[in-house]
């Protein structure tokens, strides 16, 4: 809300001294509203249309939500390829340690494609050298697996990061979340 009027008088080359004279308002009310507070009835209205807007244009939904914490929870979701299964460990403690139910639920999202992504190459790792027993393969077989995981898990966190950064949401995620 503050940037949002604050960008708006800046844009009309106003003075926050200009726009309360044009509005009608205190400068001290101007002053108390960039600094975060949300004006109501008489004042919201004076302020919209000194600055040509509608009121309810003046709150933004999309610059309230701050998702600097889901994005730091699917960036920890690297941690997977140094630590076992640190990809879902630290975004779970990130996720439950969130306040807001918005970044709550994009971290359970991440952390169910980790689940199913993490269970899925442990599988695959330990079916490998029976695999490569019955088959009498002379190469590492569990070579593959581990590489396809540090190829998806990458892939995965950069589409998710630029998903989030671009549309606030997740460009990968299951239908259902099982958490």
């Amino acid at each position: 809300m503050q940037t949002k009027v604050k960008t708006l008088r800046e844009a009309k080359n106003l003075t926050q001294t200009e726009l309360a004279e044009k509005s009608g308002l205190s400068l001290r009310t101007i002053q108390r509203i960039e600094s975060g507070n949300i004006p109501k009835g008489f004042t919201l209205k004076a302020i919209a249309k000194t600055l040509e807007i509608e009121p309810e244009n003046l709150f933004s939904k999309e610059e309230n939500i701050q998702i600097d914490r889901a994005k730091l929870i699917n960036l920890s979701a690297l941690s997977g390829l140094i630590i076992p299964f640190g990809g879902i460990i630290f975004p779970a403690i990130l996720t439950y340690k969130a306040q807001d139910s918005v970044n709550r639920e994009l971290g359970k999202s991440i952390i169910c494609v980790q689940i199913i992504l993490a269970s899925f190459v442990s599988v695959s790792l330990i079916l490998s050298p029976f695999i490569q027993h019955w088959f009498s393969i002379k190469f590492p077989l569990f070579l593959i697996p581990l590489i396809a995981f540090i190829v998806i898990k990458l892939w995965i966190v950069i589409r998710n990061g630029i998903s989030l950064n671009q549309n606030n949401t997740l460009s990968i995620k299951l239908k259902n979340n099982f958490l």
